[in-house]
């Protein structure tokens, strides 16, 4: 699939070709030190590949998460018109509220772990054109979108957490996997925030009616994003943009914020080498993405709440992997024998 033909993406093309590369210098020394741990290699599994993943990115042999932080961007969605969710797009708003409130289990999960928590509300009083009978955005609207999403990467985060909120997204994003990936609307919805099997069915539909509508127009990833997206999606393709060439490490949540990785990876297959999945979603549709994409999720906990809940609880892991990189005793401090040489 071509990157864009439109000019009006051609910066966002750019920076997602010419990218900043890891620190394998970095990953070396923190192997190192690891291999001097009162443990025996590899026995932490992925634990130790978290502490590698920081400090590549972070381009740090001694990685840090003093300023970890979760970003939600939160959309409202025209085709939730078709009746393609359980609740009504007003939630949009008031689940916002209720995040920096403190009452959502994002919220708790980051004051609980001293994770920072910054929610991003993109014209909420406005939503998208509907899928099934417009584009959602105009291409500027679009490319001003994801601009956006890279300015709102601020105050020197030493890794990002994406996350979402937005009433109808799971339908976009599905519409966004079927034009990239191929399959139909059935192949790629779930139930979201809870329909019933009419309300399944009226998913798949207004996906492959979307799809029908838009036809040659889906040539290519930032015209299949405008076309079927929302701003949310977009605001998380430009942090994803900024983290990479900040050297943020990220750490992505589930269906819809990987729909944005999608279509970053539909563009140049590397621009997300600096991000980890943090879980295998209950949408269905959600492992057949990271199977395209050749991802993996970090955890399979039966999530399918987004709002970033899942990225939050990787986090967690991942400073409780780097806590025990940086404090558990060597086998010269604590006075262990080492292991036996053949």
């Amino acid at each position: 699939m071509p990157a864009s033909p439109n000019a009006v993406y051609a910066d966002v093309i750019e920076l997602l070709t010419i990218l900043p590369e890891g620190d394998e210098a970095a990953v070396a020394a923190i192997r190192e030190r690891d291999s001097t741990l009162t443990k025996p290699p590899g026995s932490l599994g992925q634990l130790e590949k978290l502490v590698e993943f920081l400090g590549r990115w972070q381009g740090k042999a001694t990685p840090t998460l003093d300023n970890p932080m979760v970003a939600i961007f939160a959309g409202n969605h025209g085709v939730t018109d078709q009746g393609v969710s359980a609740f009504p797009r007003e939630v949009t708003a008031q689940m916002v509220a209720n995040f920096t409130n403190g009452g959502a289990a994002i919220s708790q999960i980051c004051g609980l772990h001293e994770i920072n928590l910054r929610v991003f509300e993109l014209a909420l009083e406005l939503p998208t054109g509907d899928i099934t009978t417009a584009a959602a955005l105009d291409d500027r609207m679009c490319a001003a979108t994801i601009a956006y999403g890279m300015e709102a990467i601020a105050g020197k985060p030493d890794l990002i957490c994406i996350g979402e909120m937005g009433i109808g997204n799971t339908t976009v994003a599905a519409a966004i996997y079927a034009a990239l990936f191929g399959g139909t609307g059935a192949d790629w919805v779930g139930r979201g925030t809870g329909v019933d099997d009419a309300g399944l069915r009226r998913k798949a539909d207004a996906v492959d009616r979307a799809l029908a509508f838009h036809g040659d127009a889906l040539s290519d990833p930032c015209s299949i994003l405008a076309r079927v997206g929302g701003r949310e999606i977009a605001a998380m393709l430009g942090a994803l943009i900024s983290t990479r060439q900040q050297k943020i490490p990220v750490i992505i949540d589930g269906f819809v914020a990987t729909a944005a990785a999608a279509v970053a990876f539909a563009v140049n297959p590397a621009s997300i080498d600096h991000c980890i999945f943090a879980h295998v979603s209950a949408e269905g549709g959600h492992p057949k993405a990271l199977r395209a994409m050749g991802k993996t999720g970090l955890l399979d906990l039966g999530l399918r709440l987004g709002e970033g809940s899942g990225a939050a609880l990787a986090a967690v892991l991942a400073k409780t992997a780097l806590h025990l990189h940086n404090n558990m005793a060597t086998f010269a401090s604590a006075s262990v024998s080492g292991r036996q040489s053949d």
